[in-house]
């Protein structure tokens, strides 16, 4: 039997780009990368699971920061490699500087980026490190 994994064209480096998309309102929240692994993991949970480049392992969204990506939809392009998930961002906040979208900055006419859209939830509260005794 095949899997629909067989059908997607991961780059050398076994990874698929994956844009979350607001089930609702359409936006884009982010884009992250997938190996097979993460988006196994995505169809098989209806969560959002990433590849973490800098990290070299799986990232479950929201395991640290509590906002959770319920999956709706798994799309792909017609080329086969790239990813779109139709999302329920919960807790509203997809970015972690605490914004909604990671989207948040526009080029204006001087061609400089302006931030566009504000900060939710501080990011050092999302991601508040506990004290360690010594």
């Amino acid at each position: 039997m095949t899997s629909f994994l067989d059908t997607i064209k991961f780059d050398a480096d076994g990874l698929i780009p994956a844009i979350a998309q607001d089930a609702h309102t359409g936006r884009v929240l982010m884009v992250a990368w997938m190996n097979r692994e993460a988006l196994q993991l995505t169809a098989d949970t209806q969560r959002g699971v990433y590849w973490s480049r800098s990290r070299q392992k799986l990232w479950h969204k929201g395991e640290e920061s509590g906002h959770v990506q319920l999956v709706k939809e798994i799309q792909l392009d017609c080329d086969g490699d790239v990813i779109i998930l139709q999302i329920e961002q919960l807790g509203g906040i997809a970015c972690h500087t605490g914004r909604q979208s990671c989207f948040y900055r526009k080029l204006d006419a001087k061609q400089q980026w302006q931030i566009v859209e504000p900060i939710l939830k501080d990011p050092h509260a999302i991601y508040e490190q506990p004290k360690h005794e010594h």
